[in-house]
């Protein structure tokens, strides 16, 4: 398995006063459940002594995967967004929230039984030190749960193919001019066939795949049922997931055993 590299990340962009992520999900119900209904149908099954939730913000997620799990620890950059967490879910005292990035996590090696990876690699254009760190302080055998924002979505690659053009595989940064002239937070979609192999060179085997938020459009959800969206959301994940159709896929990976010298 590749080493961890040294990798010096900008967190301090992650606790601006002005930004509450738990805010950001208003009106993003659908999104939340679809992704919701990914993270149960992928972990359906599965019990863990310990997961770790990489990133996992104010704890959206991480009262989901404290339903598979004996032990939870979100961790997160943001003191803000482990002290919102706190306020948001305070009736989940047994999860452990600590100070921590991506690229330097303070675990030891095989330590853990799942780690879970959702919304992380928005903001990461060149994430294989994460992984590294990801199939670190995973058991042998141990599970990953990845999403990544899909650069090619199905809407995305018609475009393309409306101009002639090849889907690129290298990172798309969809920030606009003036967020980056701003300085703000990278926020870019990755490929999923580069993500699958980067993954892949850290000893993390992809086990299943699903699409998610598959309806995710304005006009869609303006005119559509919440019930319907999901209903049909929870229907189309799996088929699609082998067009990669949506705008973000979900890996359910496994840690391979490292090979034995000799």
């Amino acid at each position: 398995m590749a080493a961890t590299r040294p990798v010096a990340r900008r967190t301090d962009i992650y606790d601006d006063p002005d930004f509450n992520y738990a805010l950001f999900w208003h009106g993003r119900d659908y999104e939340h459940h679809a992704e919701v209904a990914a993270i149960r149908r992928l972990l359906r099954g599965h019990r863990f002594a310990h997961a770790v939730d990489v990133g996992g913000g104010f704890g959206r997620l991480s009262v989901i995967i404290a339903d598979y799990a004996d032990k939870v620890t979100l961790v997160d950059p943001s003191i803000q967004q482990l002290e919102l967490s706190g306020q948001v879910f305070p009736q989940y005292p047994a999860i452990d929230r600590r100070r921590m990035d991506a690229a330097h996590l303070q675990f030891a090696d095989q330590s853990v039984d799942l780690v879970t990876f959702v919304r992380v690699l928005h903001h990461l254009p060149d994430p294989e030190p994460e992984f590294a760190e990801l199939a670190r302080i995973l058991r042998p055998g141990g599970l990953a749960l990845v999403e990544a924002a899909n650069s090619a979505h199905a809407r995305r690659r018609l475009r393309y193919r409306m101009r002639g053009e090849t889907m690129p595989q290298t990172v798309i940064d969809i920030r606009s001019d003036e967020s980056k002239r701003r300085g703000t937070a990278p926020y870019v979609n990755h490929h999923p066939q580069v993500i699958a192999r980067q993954l892949a060179a850290v000893g993390l085997q992809v086990v299943r795949t699903l699409s998610v938020s598959n309806l995710r459009h304005s006009a869609i959800k303006a005119m559509c049922p919440a019930q319907l969206m999901l209903g049909a959301e929870l229907a189309l994940q799996h088929p699609l997931a082998r067009f990669h159709f949506g705008p973000s896929v979900f890996f359910l990976l496994e840690k391979l055993p490292e090979p034995v010298a000799g």
